[in-house]
Order: C-alpha cells, then sequence, then structure tokens
C-alpha cells in the first residue's frame, strides 16, 4: 500500500534552531544564520516573537512581534548593510 501526502506544504520559512549565539532560519531549503551580533533585535526577545516569522514576499521576511524586516540578502551579507537600528 502507497501512502500520498495530503494538502501542500505551506510552511516555507520558519526559525528551526536558536541559541546564546543567534538564530537559524530555515527557508525554501535553505539555512540562514543570523548571529545577535549582527542582528541585535532578537537577542533578549521571547522564543514566541522569534519563532512568528512571516515572508511577505520571496526573500523578505518580517517578525511582526519584533517589528524587524530583512531580506536574505542582508542576512547573508550583513557587512553590506552596516546602518542598525537603536536597540531598546
Amino acid at each position: 500500500m502507497k501512502s500520498s501526502a495530503l494538502g501542500n506544504n505551506i510552511l516555507e520559512t520558519e526559525v528551526t534552531h536558536i541559541s546564546s549565539h543567534g538564530i537559524w532560519l530555515l527557508t525554501h531549503g535553505k539555512e540562514l544564520f543570523m548571529s545577535y551580533e549582527a542582528f541585535p533585535w532578537f537577542k533578549d526577545q521571547p522564543v514566541k516573537s522569534i519563532i512568528k516569522v512571516e515572508e511577505q514576499s520571496a526573500g523578505h521576511f518580517y517578525w511582526p512581534d519584533i517589528d524587524v524586516d530583512l531580506t536574505e540578502e542582508s542576512i547573508e551579507h550583513p557587512e553590506r548593510f552596516p546602518m542598525k537600528a537603536a536597540v531598546s
């Protein structure tokens, strides 16, 4: 007997790991790492706020509880985007 999958895979972007060093984001089979040094907005946030991520368009991610939006390029190459918002 062969089972077939029901429905579509709707979870294309998710936070897969949170550590003392940063966050891992899995999107479309690609894993991206965000260190707290480069992305300080996440450091002292509750887990429920970090894992609530939306992909608003291809390669554009938004965390509504933290009001942070990032592109895949800015995550892969944070050195190209040196401006950082103040962390409160």
